[in-house]
Order: structure tokens, then sequence, then C-alpha cells
């Protein structure tokens, strides 16, 4: 009986002691991605050609459980046909199985791009399909018919696009423009050649459409993002920004993923889900900066294109396995806490004129710029670039802004083709009519000094104050201004040009940025001209160079990113007092009163917490 009671004793005091123990690290990568799986997830999209190549071999099968295992892969998109190869259902599903025995979810993908005798080659400058050629949408129907059965979930990659204007599809273009034409084209074969499709043969099953990065061009292929969201399950969104000081994919800023995510989500609303991204032209940095972008517009599962890279190994593998706790804390942070700021205004559709991707330049000049669809009613700034021209309703809308006391900044390109243009620049206190004049400076008088710019900056157009004040201007010699002020101090006008289709089709670009500007190679006095413009009451005071992100959440801790190739200095001026941590290490920063100054290495970031928050 002693022995018993013994015995009983123990076994208690064990489960006492066990419980009482601190929770126990994960073992590995894997079980750490698992355990942060509700606020962040790690998914890998797996080409046709690797699923011929990988899936047909059980040698072939272990390396891919063993590198998905490796780099924390919950999730797989295992694709069905790209450039002609289509991936028998002999093949699927035994791949799916394996997949799923092993644990992961697995999701079935197309990227529909012509090959071999598939579809028809579309007549143009890209390497897309004639959508209305019968053999194409047959063809591809075919595919999902045989697929759908073996997914729960199925994604349709980039390409639901096209540019061909072979006299098929002029014909029936008609008297439409090709937005108008294409546009409607693809909002009947997404049902007809997809989802209508996929859902005879199997029909729970959810059908999600991945849009590219290059937000400021969809419409010109034929993406109509409202009437698509609202079709399609899911939306899933390109936030491949890569290197932004390389060619080969367009010298894009990185802020650009940020934008692009979150502009879709004011459309997708609910239906907003991963974000997707490469190695493509990717340094560690660029790789890694990508998903940071991603978490910070409100991303929880992060898509990694594509399986590949993990058999080839890439540098940026690393950084994202050492930031991953890092980015799992911060996407738990944003889920909660949106990151908010200045709202830059964007219609659906809307043509940007010389404007093209001006807001990822924005967010260079570490304002928290966050795009809307629809008119920000509520904001404290608010930003009309071109593309707010669109809105033909808009000078009411303005004004009442005003008269709730909010700030507007907009550009001169938007003043120019607005609606009501004449009344909107007499608010602004600038001579009608705004006239097009494209000028390129390639230095700035300051005070002190000359600086030369490494790229040129461009101006639109004329502005000519008429009661604004001139708050920049590129020389003493120069009569058009770079930035003016009403006597208000409500109004702000930038006089910005980015690129324009004429900027496009002198390099043969269609899609990204085609060159780089000096926009954000401007001075630091002048990065901080610009940041005060569009600077919210209330909010600290930021001082920095260009090509510094600031992005702010709703509950007042930021995010700051030194995107230069050299150390810079910031300085940050709050309000009030307090004490700061850096939430991704949690160690003190050091302040100074109410001001806080850091000196930032080349391409690291920082995210200042309040303790009290």
């Amino acid at each position: 009986m002693r022995s018993f009671i013994f015995t009983f004793i123990m076994l208690v005091s064990l489960l006492i002691t066990g419980c009482s123990e601190t929770k126990k690290e994960p073992a590995d990568f894997r079980s750490l991605v698992i355990e942060k799986k509700q606020h962040l997830q790690l998914s890998t999209y797996v080409t046709a050609h690797t699923v011929e190549q990988m899936f047909t071999t059980e040698a072939g099968k272990r390396e891919v459980l063993s590198l998905l295992n490796c780099y924390g892969i919950t999730k797989v998109y295992l694709e069905v046909y790209r450039g002609g190869l289509v991936i028998t259902p002999e093949l699927i599903g035994p791949s799916v199985k394996f997949l799923e025995d092993n644990g992961f979810e697995v999701v079935g993908g197309i990227a529909t791009v012509p090959g071999n005798d598939f579809g028809v080659k579309q007549e143009g400058p890209l390497g897309w399909f004639n959508w209305q050629n019968p053999k194409t949408q047959n063809d591809l129907r075919k595919v999902i018919e045989d697929s759908a059965p073996f997914f729960s979930t199925f994604i349709v990659d980039d390409f639901l696009c096209t540019s061909d204007t072979s006299m098929e599809s002029k014909a029936a273009k008609g008297d439409r423009s090709w937005s108008e034409y294409r546009r409607a084209m693809f909002t009947e074969i997404s049902q007809s050649v997809f989802i209508k499709p996929a859902r005879e043969m199997n029909h729970d099953i959810r059908m999600i459409i991945k849009y590219p990065q290059w937000y400021d061009r969809f419409h010109i292929f034929g993406y109509d993002v409202e009437t698509e969201s609202a079709m399609f399950d899911g939306v899933w969104v390109g936030t491949e920004t890569r290197g932004q000081y390389t060619q080969r994919f367009g010298f894009v800023q990185p802020y650009e993923g940020f934008i692009n995510y979150r502009w879709l989500k004011t459309i997708a609303g609910d239906k907003h889900g991963g974000a997707w991204f490469d190695h493509i032209d990717c340094t560690d940095r660029d790789f890694v900066e990508q998903a940071y972008q991603s978490v910070l517009a409100g991303a929880k599962e992060l898509i990694i294109f594509s399986f590949d890279s993990f058999i080839s190994g890439h540098p940026g593998h690393h950084l994202l396995i050492k930031d991953f706790e890092k980015l799992a804390a911060l996407a738990e942070a944003v889920a909660e806490y949106p990151v908010d700021g200045p709202a830059g205004y964007k219609p659906p559709n809307s043509d940007a004129g010389g404007d093209l991707y001006l807001f990822d330049y924005i967010g260079m000049f570490g304002i928290s710029l966050v795009p809307e669809s629809k008119y920000p009613e509520n904001a404290g700034v608010v930003f009309l670039p071109t593309q707010a021209a669109s809105d033909e309703a808009i000078l009411p809308k303005i004004e009442r802004s005003l008269t709730g006391g909010s700030k507007i900044v907009m550009t001169t390109g938007f003043v120019a083709r607005a609606k009501d243009g004449e009344k909107i620049a007499q608010l602004a206190q600038i001579k009608w009519p705004v006239k097009e004049e494209l000028s390129e400076i390639g230095s700035i008088k300051l005070p002190d000094s000359t600086y030369s710019l490494r790229f040129p900056l461009n101006m639109d157009y004329q502005i000519i104050p008429d009661g604004a004040e001139v708050l920049l201007r590129p020389s003493d010699k120069s009569n058009n201004p770079f930035l003016v002020r009403n006597t208000e101090k409500n109004i702000f006008v930038i006089n910005t040009h980015t690129f324009s289709q004429a900027d496009f089709a002198a390099v043969g670009e269609h899609l990204l940025a085609p060159r780089q500007i000096g926009l954000v190679e401007l001075p630091h006095p002048w990065a901080n001209s610009i940041r005060e413009a569009f600077h919210p009451q209330d909010d600290p005071v930021i001082d920095a160079p260009a090509r510094v992100t600031v992005q702010q959440l709703s509950d007042g801790s930021m995010v700051i990113h030194n995107y230069n190739q050299e150390a810079v200095n910031v300085t940050i001026t709050f309000p009030k007092t307090g004490k700061y941590i850096d939430g991704f290490t949690g160690e003190p920063i050091e302040t100074d009163g109410n001001l806080i100054s850091l000196n930032m290495k080349a391409r690291t970031n920082i995210w200042l917490v309040a303790e009290s928050l």
C-alpha cells in the first residue's frame, strides 16, 4: 500500500512539474512555422515541369518532401498546365495524395501561357494567348475539367490577360477601346472557361484569381478587378518587386508590393488572401524585403515562386528563415492594427497619364501612404494623382474633405484632367488651364550648394501660382515650381512625372517601370518638404532622405526601412516623450526627450513600439 501511495505521489509531482515547465521551443524550423501558422503561413508553387520531373519517381518525391520540410512549407500549389505541358490526371491524383498524406495542404494551379500546339498565341508584343480564338478557350477548359476533381481550391496565375491585336480580336472589339473589349471578354471567359467548368466537375471547389504587381496597367490588358473579384472566391496578389536598382524587371520600388496588395484588398475585401513573390532578379535582401512589405500590407500567407528555387538554392532563403519570427510577430500586429496614413485615391480601371506607379515613389519618401479604390471620405490627408481624375464627381468630394479639416495633395496631372479642373485650380490658387510642358531637371539649387541628380527629375506641366506659395523650385532661374501650397495651407500641388505610355513605348516596356528616375534621388531637404506636405496632424515628424519608408500601424508603432545602399540617419520627433523598443528584437531604443535618432545601416529595418503599447 505504501508503495502504491508513493508511486501515486511521484506521478502527481511529475505532472505538476511538467505543467509548470516553460513551453518547449520548436525543435526545427517547420515546427516553428506550424506553431505560428495562424499568423503567417509559408507556401510554395510547383510549376508543371517540376511536377513532371519530381513527382514521377520515388527519389524525386523524397527530395520534394525533404526540401518542403527544410523550408517550413505547409501549403503546396501544384500546377497542372504551363507553356504547352499538361499534367495528366494519372499524375495529378497520386501527387496530391502524396502531399496530403505527408501533412501538406494542396491547391491546384494553372499558368495560362501558350506552348506547342496548345491554344493560339496572340499577335502582339507579349507571349500571351489570343483568348478570342475558340481553340484557346477549349484547350484550357479541358484542363480545368480534368484537374478540378482533385482539388478543393484552384488558382489561376498571372496571365488571365492579353495584348492580342489580331484581326480576329479587332473584329470582336468593334468600336470599343482595347481595354473595354478585353475586360468584357475576360469577364465572360472567367466564368465560361474557369469557374463554371470547375464547379460542374467539383461543386465545392474554391476558385482564386492571382493578380500580378503592375496595378496601374491592369485594365489595359483585360483585368477588371472589381468584376473579377466579385466572381472569384479568392484574390491573391503579386508582391514581386524584386530589385529596385536593376533593369531586368523594371526598377520597381519596394513600396509597390504594399500598394498593390492593399489597393486590391479595398476591392476584394474578405476574399483577399495570399501574397506571392519570387527570387528572380533578387539579392538576398531584395527577396526578404518582399516578405516584409507583403506582411505590412496584411498578408497572412506568403507564396514563394517557385519550388524550383529551393532545388537550385538562393541566399534569400536563409534570411527568410532567420527573420520568420519577426515577420510572424509583425503579421500578428498588422492583423489587429493595419498600416494607416495618408490615403491615395486610385479608382479601378483608371488611367494614370504621366503618374504611372507614382504611389510607389511617394511611399519611398517615408510617407505611410495607403491606397484606396473609393474616395477616402474620412482621411485626414487625401492624395489625388492623375488616376483620381477618372472620378467625375471629384470636386464635391474635395470640398467636403476640406470642410472637414482634411489636407489635399494633388498632382498637376490630376488638376489638368479632372472634371471641374478650373474650380479645383482656383482652390489650389494656381492659374487655369494647367498647360502641359514636359521638362527635365538635372540639378537642384540648394541655399548653399547645387545638388546634381544621377537621373533627371521630370515635370509634366507648368504651374503658375495665382496666390499659391512656392515651396520647392529646381533653381532660381526656373519659373516652373515643383511644389506649391495655397494660403490656407490645406492644398498642395506637386508637379510630378514618373512615366507615361510614351516612356514605356520609348524603351519597349509594357508592364513595369521603364527606367530609373530622379524622383527618389532628390536631396534630403526636398524629401523632408515633400513628406511635410503629406504630414497628418499630430503624427510624429520624420527627418530622413528618400528611399526610407515609414509605415505607421494604427496602434502608433511604426516600421522604418532603409532601402538605400548606404547607411543613413533618421530622426523622429514624437508629440510626447516616451520609451520605445524595437518590436523585432525587444531591445530598448535610446531617446532624447521626445526625439529618437537612428543610424540605420543599408537595407535594414526597425519596428518602433512604445513600451506602454
